[in-house]
């Protein structure tokens, strides 16, 4: 007995039960469909006719199970519409325990862009042009575990152009994000012997958890106003470097520093995994290139989408010294590590027509704006509050004061106003513990319309605290 069929434009699977008492068989499977959900409001069924065929069904018995279920509200039945899935009340549903928590009404947490200032138009169009020169491998996983030659080659260009990354397109691999990146390279390295990868703190938690699931020890290299102290690293095998624009700090690795990152690399036989998250927005100094550009035989340079357009994207890639690519690739040559071959050919024809440049610049003069209305307002209003790592990035790091409340007093106070900031706090783990209280405030993710609002949440919050007629 066939229980599934295909009729037109319709798919439905349905259990009628034994031949004798069909009918009831056929309505017990259509409240089951619609009840459990599996049949949504608004389903047209096929016709009873067809249907009728399909099972082997008299017509008038199709027809009097749907009349049945019409009038028991299951089903409604429209001239010239057929007969579809009524509307029903909705079960609550109970909210899951892994479900993320909502975003704040004032959401200045770090690290996010303005998503709603994606350029969709240009992006719909490079995925037009991408999709009408693709041929049929484009619809099919990349062959090559480096990722499709076409971003490859525009990813080259770009990071040598606009990063002063030395490379080519064969040492570049594409990755889901610097989360995978940083995955795939822990698993390299500790395939290769590495013990032990040290990194920043203050520093990103999750980074850190995610080099601890590969199976390497996690080490520290400690933070001051110079960036990562390299004489910290202790008997690391690898350390995880933010150059450009360490995240929370705001500083930018001294020259003395990058020059000592990469003599302990070639004394050492260590790696160097530069984390350029964000190095294409800066402000108030010149550009600071790339540490590979100094050292491509010893660094591992590491980038992403994430700020330039969107997290949502996943997309990222990893520039690699030509002693790691085989074993790299070896790790990252599996299906479950596949990156969508499609997002990769329409971000190359959005580098390769110009649009990457032109969205960073527009998007760094705006958030330059958001950042100087902030420093600004906090000045004005809330000067005990001091404004750090400004020059560069999404964020900033404000002081706050000694003798005034704590910083998870703050984030506190900030929470109850629906403003969403961060805490220094949760960036450190021991030994290095003992911190200034702080914050760190991204000026990024807000919407060009909410933004005012925003800021206004957020002076006036930290203005009780710590203005002027918060003094005792």
């Amino acid at each position: 007995m066939r229980s599934s069929w295909a009729i037109g434009d319709v798919d439905l699977y349905l259990e009628p039960g034994p031949v004798r008492g069909r009918r009831s068989g056929l309505e017990r499977a259509l409240r089951a469909a619609i009840v459990d959900g599996r049949l949504a409001p608004g389903t047209r069924l096929p016709s009873s006719r067809a249907l009728a065929v399909d099972l082997a069904m008299a017509r008038n018995t199709i027809a009097e199970a749907y009349a049945q279920l019409v009038a028991e509200g299951y089903l409604i039945a429209r001239r010239g519409a057929g007969t579809l899935v009524a509307e029903r009340p909705a079960d609550p549903v109970p909210v899951p325990v892994y479900a993320r928590p909502s975003a704040p009404r004032f959401d200045l947490r770090p690290g996010r862009p303005d998503l709603s200032a994606f350029p969709r138009a240009r992006w719909a169009a490079a995925q037009r042009r991408a999709l009408a020169a693709a041929g049929p491998d484009a619809f099919w996983p990349s062959v090559d575990p480096r990722g499709r030659i076409e971003l490859r080659e525009r990813l080259a260009d770009y990071l040598g152009r606009v990063r002063g990354v030395r490379t080519r397109p064969d040492r570049i691999v594409v990755c889901a994000g610097y989360a995978q990146g940083l995955f795939l390279l822990g698993h390299t390295l500790a395939a290769r012997g590495a013990r032990r990868i040290a990194m920043e703190v203050p520093g990103m938690p999750f980074l850190r958890d995610i080099v601890a699931r590969t199976g390497v020890e996690v080490g520290t290299v400690a933070v001051d106003r110079h960036g990562a102290r390299i004489d910290t690293a202790g008997d690391a095998d690898a350390i995880v470097l933010t150059p450009a624009n360490q995240s929370p700090m705001g500083v930018p690795l001294h020259p003395d520093r990058r020059a000592a990152a990469l003599r302990w690399a070639a004394e050492t036989g260590g790696v160097v995994i530069e984390d350029d998250y964000d190095g294409e927005f800066r402000y108030d100094r010149h550009p600071v290139g790339a540490l590979q550009g100094l050292g491509a035989e010893h660094v591992v340079y590491a980038g992403t989408a994430s700020k330039m357009l969107s997290p949502g994207l996943r997309l990222g890639w990893l520039v690699v010294p030509p002693y790691l690519l085989d074993d790299l690739l070896a790790v990252r040559d599996r299906p479950e590590l596949a990156v969508g071959t499609l997002d990769q050919l329409t971000l190359a024809e959005f580098i390769a027509a110009g649009d990457l440049d032109r969205h960073v610049r527009r998007a760094r003069l705006a958030y330059r704006d958001r950042r100087d209305r902030l420093v600004a307002e906090l000045a004005r209003r809330v000067p005990a509050v001091r404004v750090c790592g400004i020059a560069a990035g999404l964020q900033v790091r404000l002081e706050l004061p000694e003798d005034g409340p704590g910083e998870e007093e703050t984030r506190a106070l900030l929470a109850r106003r629906g403003v969403g900031v961060h805490r220094m706090g949760w960036y450190h783990l021991p030994p290095y513990a003992e911190h200034p209280p702080g914050l760190v405030v991204g000026y990024a993710a807000p919407t060009a319309a909410a933004f005012a609002g925003t800021l206004e949440a957020l002076v006036a919050a930290l203005a009780e605290l710590f203005g002027p007629k918060a003094a005792p």
